[in-house]
């Protein structure tokens, strides 16, 4: 190597350093006409501005990711297809709704330098490994159906500072799960299933807690694996506390085992079950069989009324561009997790003479902080700790077993309010 080579590339390395930082932590850099304490995303012009995507895109949850995917992609079509002159491209990844998935789909979107902004995960398994990923490459995600209230809570590690949410908090969740159990359905003892995942696990935990202090009983917090298929010795076991309620907010798999298998278990047949959001498939429908007829799932209120004023046209452009209705119910939340992204590159890039665009990763992680708007899933708000979204309560039961019926408001249709 002569003396020339080996300068350039030692500059090589050292600009690499002062973008990335020590570590993969991305320290200020200054990219043409911008400045920026976590690095600056150049965009030649006529190259695409690059927005990552990471869901649940496969498996028996497919449904809630594949249903996400596409309300992003509607988003950016109604703008176009563009930013700031830019063609928009969506970098998807399958995160499986669990942690090595989520881990995964992080590092690819993480190690991909031109990728501006992440648009998701789908569950909270997936956030929980996936954000601090992505934020230590300094980069902004924004979840859409991540609930778990340790990824938005106050106290909250700083490697979880670049992640936002479009979804609900399932703090609220969990407490509007108490209320209609004890105030409406008028319960009194009831048993809990989670599955280890963030999200099941604390929302069993808030409602558990908030029945209580409704004056309820928790008979027992049960826990399963989500690859768990023989339910009987658990829900023997449970049978002879005689529960009124057993509440299960875990995924697709699991939750059919669970259904199916309860009509077989002497005791359990005068007992509700109760389910979650995650259910909201066809792909449950089509696993839980004839068991599926009656069972409810709180979920938010999903219906045009409960939605944003342009709830409605989302909905017909999403049967134009698939051919069906909406497969899951966070389309809209996805659709506005985008419009969160086009909003804020739009407010912090700077787009020179020759048509480059330069965008700053620290102003661009303010600005999603500080949107504010009419969404379509209802109003977005974010404050400083990332919580975008609110949650208007609602239940749903299931009307068929026929997988080709299912449509949120009819089958599963909502019961309350």
């Amino acid at each position: 190597m002569n003396d020339r080579t080996h300068a350039a590339l030692k500059r090589g390395m050292l600009t690499a350093a002062l973008l990335v930082g020590i570590g993969g932590v991305p320290m200020a850099a200054t990219v043409g006409p911008v400045t920026d304490d976590l690095g600056v995303v150049k965009v030649p012009k006529g190259a695409p501005i690059q927005i990552g995507g990471y869901w649940v895109l496969s498996g028996a949850d497919a449904a809630l990711g594949i249903d996400q995917k596409r309300g992003a992609e509607i988003a950016f079509r109604d703008h176009g297809g563009k930013i700031l002159g830019h063609p928009v491209k969506l970098v998807a990844e399958d995160g499986l709704c669990n942690a090595e998935g989520g881990q995964t789909a992080a590092r690819k979107l993480a190690a991909n330098s031109a990728i501006v902004l992440v648009v998701g995960p789908s569950c909270s398994s997936e956030a929980t490994p996936g954000a601090p990923i992505l934020w230590e490459a300094g980069i902004v995600s924004i979840g859409t159906s991540c609930g778990a209230p340790s990824l938005t809570a106050p106290t909250r590690k700083p490697a979880y500072n670049g992640f936002a949410r479009t979804i609900f908090n399932d703090l609220d969740t969990g407490a509007a799960d108490a209320r209609w159990l004890k105030n409406v359905l008028k319960v009194q003892r009831v048993v809990t299933i989670h599955d280890g995942s963030p999200y099941a696990q604390q929302l069993a935990q808030v409602m558990a807690k908030n029945f209580r202090e409704l004056g309820g009983t928790i008979l027992s917090e049960e826990a399963i694996a989500p690859t768990d298929v023989d339910m009987h010795p658990l829900l023997t076991r449970i049978a002879t506390e005689k529960p009124d309620v057993l509440y299960f907010p875990i995924f697709v798999a699991a939750a059919a085992q669970i259904l199916r298998q309860a009509k077989d278990i002497p005791g359990l047949g005068k007992t509700a079950l109760i389910g979650g959001s995650s259910l909201a498939a066809p792909d449950m429908i089509e696993a839980a069989g004839p068991s599926i007829v009656g069972f409810r799932i709180s979920y938010p209120d999903v219906s045009t009324d409960a939605m944003g004023k342009s709830y409605p046209k989302l909905l017909e452009e999403y049967k134009k561009a698939y051919g069906e209705g909406p497969i899951s119910g966070y389309h809209g939340q996805a659709y506005d997790a985008a419009q969160i992204a086009i909003r804020a590159i739009e407010k912090v890039a700077v787009t020179d003479k020759d048509g480059t665009t330069y965008i700053g990763r620290k102003a661009l992680r303010d600005a999603v902080f500080a949107s504010k708007f009419d969404g379509v899933s209802g109003p977005i708000e974010c404050d400083q700790n990332g919580q975008c979204g609110k949650f208007k309560p609602a239940v749903y039961e299931f009307t068929s077993a026929d997988p080709k019926t299912f449509k949120i408001g009819e089958n599963p249709k909502k019961i309350y309010p």
